[in-house]
């Protein structure tokens, strides 16, 4: 087992040596002043045997979770997720490794009260959508595995592929999940349980696995210390075979606009006798911006069967970032809709210039999921769905001396509400995670973003740009990254009123059978005159001859 713990100080934040303390078997740290990330790596065979299971049959996994809680990322940890659990899954060539995984998810991931949990396995037929995009076309479909009998439909989502020289991970799935208590829950032994313990005030975790290393690799991320600062003790592991990578350092801009410049304190515990001091830099895919830029979500009220989601930004912070000149930069937000929600994927593929200058946006760039306009949420067996757009940006003015617009800017995003299942209440809520807002810019041919220790992939919306395109992230302004909306729904027996399931079932009975009975009776009537009129002509004939 390998461990490598990280602490990155702000610029302005103190530090006396006597806050990190090597000896020759362990290492202490005090009252530090700095965000934190820990990263655990080991092998197969150090894991239970139900997560070696699903690991030994998948060529890929990648698990990304982020809490709701507003957090203030820090360079080189700047990237972002919506908030709740995200799964990235290639499984091998065996028919039973989804089956594995999802599996694994029910037992772990286990759906609450506060969950919008889609099983895994569903009979359901295959359905397949498709758009034009710049000539080339982004499939949005459903894994479908093939079975002699059966059909049968994983609530997973394909993603679309930008280029397939770049695809990463062939199946995603998504749920809104507040606490990863199901998990820690499940660590064994003394020090696991401690470890994983930690996990549950982290603001992000991160777990990673390929078949070429044949390991897994666990990531927490805390971006503010706790009340009086950071103090922990690192000891010098027993066997030899395991590994304690120690550092304490602060980030800076780089020379080059794409790079991250750090320097601090290194050190193996165990092995080195005193912390190493270092400077380094690499370029990252990741940026923050140097000003702070906000945005917020949020849903007019009262919402409706199609409420909007407005992102509002200062125009202040709508500065371009500073990416090298010969570059192209752009505004995007990547929305994660749950099955509950969708968005209208003609509508928003239009390229009517009125309805996209009215919505401050540019254009549809990608999506992904369930794409069904009429099926109520039951009927939905994918997750949800994925909605990446281009937003436009206030104009620059050429006069530098104008004083700054203080005013937000908005771009709304048209969405529509799936029917719910009914509730005693008449009302459901369903869980919206707030998008990521970003500025995706080109990057040099030349640059390699494989050297970043801290690289992080395979978030979902990275995958639709070219592997060397830079990131610069918008900080969300808020403290529940979690928005909910109020469903009307059927209302069961048992609550007030009128609209009740027994009472509309009964009226539609009564209105079928009086319907039912109109019509008896109409053709009755029309029976009826054309016999007394044969009957009238007959006589008429009779007459004349």
């Amino acid at each position: 087992m390998k461990q490598r713990i990280t602490f990155i100080q702000r610029v302005d934040a103190g530090f006396d040596p006597q806050q990190a303390v090597l000896t020759a078997s362990s290492l202490s740290v005090r009252g530090l002043d700095a965000a934190r990330e820990d990263r655990i790596t080991v092998g197969l065979d150090e894991l239970p045997e139900e997560f070696r299971a699903v690991l030994e049959q998948s060529h890929e996994l990648h698990l990304r979770w982020a809490s709701e809680r507003s957090f203030d990322a820090v360079p080189p940890f700047s990237s972002r997720v919506s908030p709740g659990l995200h799964v990235h899954y290639t499984p091998l060539e065996s028919e039973s490794s989804s089956e594995a995984l999802c599996t694994l998810l029910r037992t772990v991931v286990a759906p609450t009260k506060d969950a919008q949990y889609k099983d895994c396995l569903k009979q359901e037929v295959f359905y397949d959508y498709s758009i034009p995009f710049e000539g080339t076309t982004w499939i949005c479909s459903a894994c479908v595995r093939s079975d002699p009998e059966t059909a049968i439909q994983d609530s997973f989502i394909t993603p679309p592929l930008r280029s397939t020289q770049f695809a990463s991970a062939s199946l995603q799935y998504y749920t809104y999940l507040p606490s990863i208590q199901s998990l820690v829950s499940r660590a064994d032994g003394p020090e696991c349980h401690t470890r994983a313990d930690a996990l549950l005030s982290a603001d992000s975790v991160d777990i990673d696995y390929d078949s070429v290393s044949r390991a897994l690799t666990v990531s927490g991320l805390w971006t503010s210390p706790p009340t009086g600062g950071w103090t922990d003790q690192f000891r010098k592991p027993a066997s030899a075979a395991d590994q304690i990578e120690f550092g304490l350092l602060g980030a800076d801009a780089g020379l080059e606009p794409e790079e991250i410049k750090m320097g601090g304190l290194l050190a193996v515990v165990g092995l080195d006798e005193k912390l190493k001091p270092t400077m380094f830099s690499f370029p990252s895919r990741h940026q923050s911006l140097p000003e702070p830029s906000t945005y917020a979500v949020s849903f007019a009220s009262p919402t409706g069967l199609h409420p909007t989601m407005s992102i509002s930004m200062p125009q202040s912070s709508l500065k371009r970032p500073p990416a090298p000149s010969d570059t192209t930069c752009a505004l995007h937000t990547y929305l994660t809709l749950p099955s509950t929600i969708f968005g209208d994927q003609y509508q928003l593929a239009t390229t009517d210039p009125l309805f996209l200058e009215s919505h401050n946006l540019v254009a549809l760039r990608a999506l992904a999921g369930e794409m069904d306009l009429e099926a109520p949420d039951w009927v939905v067996q994918r997750w949800g769905s994925n909605w990446l757009l281009e937003l436009s940006t206030p104009r620059e003015t050429e006069d530098a001396t104008t004083t700054p617009d203080p005013s937000n800017w908005t771009a709304t995003i048209p969405l529509h509400l799936r029917y719910l299942p009914p509730s005693e209440t008449g009302h459901r809520t369903a869980h919206i995670p707030w998008p990521v807002v970003f500025w995706a810019c080109t990057a040099e041919d030349d640059t390699n973003m494989g050297v970043n220790p801290f690289d992080r992939t395979n978030l979902g919306w990275d995958s639709l740009f070219h592997p060397r395109t830079l990131f610069y992230q918008l900080q969300p302004a808020g403290d529940r990254l979690v928005e909910e909306v109020d469903v009307p729904v059927l209302r069961l027996e048992g609550g007030d009123g009128y609209f009740q399931g027994k009472h509309i079932e009964l009226g539609t009975c009564v209105f079928i059978s009086l319907g039912f009975m109109w019509v008896l009776w109409r053709l009755a009537c029309v029976a009826w005159s054309s016999g007394v009129g044969n009957k009238r002509t007959k006589g008429v004939h009779d007459k004349k001859e």
